[in-house]
């Protein structure tokens, strides 16, 4: 035989040696991987469970003591776009870009502080927001939920997509990126950023009269729990 034919056929062999070690290796990363992943989707349902009967427990002593019980101040808003570009002042249009809200149906979730209700009162009146459940954020981003890859819109169907990103943030899969957004964690701002602005549909019935504010039959400003009914509408 040639010795052409044999360095070839050993050159070969090696590569299949390399590609069938590598697919063992990555097999055996990702079985790692999502059994932490399912570890940490553990924790999380055993931490939100502790939360929920915390709060049941509150509510139950002060009713008990003959007192009322005041819940903490939400930490995040859901903010929905609902009117397009006629008539805006550039100030306006700047803060709407800020919100990263450029087209109408885009929704985002907005952390709360000061500088954030300064931007979204000055936008009422184009925007409709409220305080979303952990169940919304939940099916938020798993019906609607696409991450900002290289500039592109790419699908949330793998937690590979999160962890290229999000990896060296703690941060490695879905469950981790719900819950970093749900308790707006250290890295709340590098998973929302992540995030692409949700695109949502026109609610089913459609929205109420968008030129009246929410408090008075109308469509825009803050919709507090009652963004979530309007969530689903519009999923």
């Amino acid at each position: 035989m040639p010795e052409n034919f044999i360095k070839k056929a050993s050159r070969d062999a090696n590569i299949l040696k390399s590609i069938v070690e590598a697919r063992k290796a990555a097999k055996a990363a990702n079985a790692t991987k999502r059994k932490a992943a399912l570890a940490n989707a553990e924790k999380y349902a055993k931490e939100y469970a502790a939360e929920d009967a915390s709060l049941i427990k509150s509510r139950r002593d002060a009713k008990k003591a003959g007192s009322f019980f005041v819940e903490g101040e939400a930490k995040i808003a859901f903010v929905v776009r609902i009117r397009g570009i006629n008539k805006l002042s550039p100030k306006k249009r700047k803060i709407m870009q800020l919100l990263r809200l450029r087209q109408i149906h885009n929704g985002v979730f907005v952390k709360l502080n000061k500088a954030t209700w300064n931007m979204i009162r000055k936008v009422e009146d184009l925007i409709t927001y409220g305080f979303p459940s952990r169940s919304t954020v939940r099916k938020l981003i798993y019906a609607r939920g696409f991450g900002k890859v290289n500039r592109s819109r790419i699908p949330l169907n793998d937690n590979s997509v999160i962890e290229s990103q999000l990896g060296s943030k703690g941060v490695a899969c879905v469950e981790d990126l719900i819950h970093e957004i749900w308790t707006v964690g250290d890295n709340f701002k590098a998973a929302n950023n992540f995030l692409w602005p949700f695109k949502l549909n026109t609610p089913a019935k459609g929205f109420e009269k968008k030129r009246h504010p929410y408090q008075k039959g109308g469509a825009w400003g803050n919709r507090e729990e009652n963004i979530n009914e309007l969530i689903n509408r519009m999923l």
